[in-house]
């Protein structure tokens, strides 16, 4: 018995070889997103700086909204090229903790309203009723088949679901780093012999 744990350790180890992977996807998973998300405020940064202000009652609204999206674009560029990955990952989660406390807290956990979820809140449960009547409506009065070829009809609940999971992928690549062998980090720390 010992020999066959010893040898199924042996296989588990030997895929240490590959723990590049996890990070580098992760950074190529979080990229596009911080770049649609700061690409958005900075192509509508009066309405930014107004939500910052009056959305969300943020103090210095102007400051904070180019933070956010600068913060976004650049960490965008950094995680992909995985330069200065554990630095940029700070800023980033403090971008995530807070739009998940002001603008996504009081919608519960689900990013899209899903009644039958373990997670669904009043404000969810009460979706399906309105779902099911757009579905009628669209389904009576317009071309529906037309309407959902992209994609099912949903209601967005806009909770802390995707900021939390992205909260907690910076926080991986915040321990991690940016990964061996795909990542400037990591051939900055080889050249250099130092800590990325």
């Amino acid at each position: 018995m010992p020999t066959l744990f010893y040898r199924a350790q042996h296989a588990l180890d030997t895929c240490l070889t590959l723990d590049f992977f996890a990070p580098l996807l992760i950074r190529l998973y979080l990229a596009p997103v911080m770049w649609m998300a700061g690409s958005r405020k900075l192509a509508h940064m009066d309405a930014t700086i107004d939500w910052f202000d009056v959305g969300l009652g943020l103090p210095l609204p102007a400051l904070m909204a180019w933070l956010a999206t600068l913060t976004e674009l650049v960490g965008a560029i950094l995680l992909l090229t995985g330069l200065a990955v554990r630095w940029i990952s700070i800023p980033l989660m403090i971008t995530m903790l807070v739009a998940l406390f002001t603008v996504h807290w009081p919608y519960g956990w689900q990013a899209i309203a899903d009644p039958s979820s373990l997670f669904a809140n009043e404000r969810v449960q009460e979706s399906a009723a309105k779902l099911a009547r757009a579905r009628a409506l669209l389904q009576e009065h317009g071309n529906y088949d037309w309407l959902t070829s992209s994609g099912r009809l949903v209601i967005l609940n806009n909770g802390i679901e995707f900021a939390a999971t992205y909260f907690v992928m910076l926080l991986s690549l915040f321990f991690t780093g940016a990964g061996r062998w795909v990542s400037i980090d990591y051939w900055l720390t080889r050249r250099l012999g130092t800590q990325a």
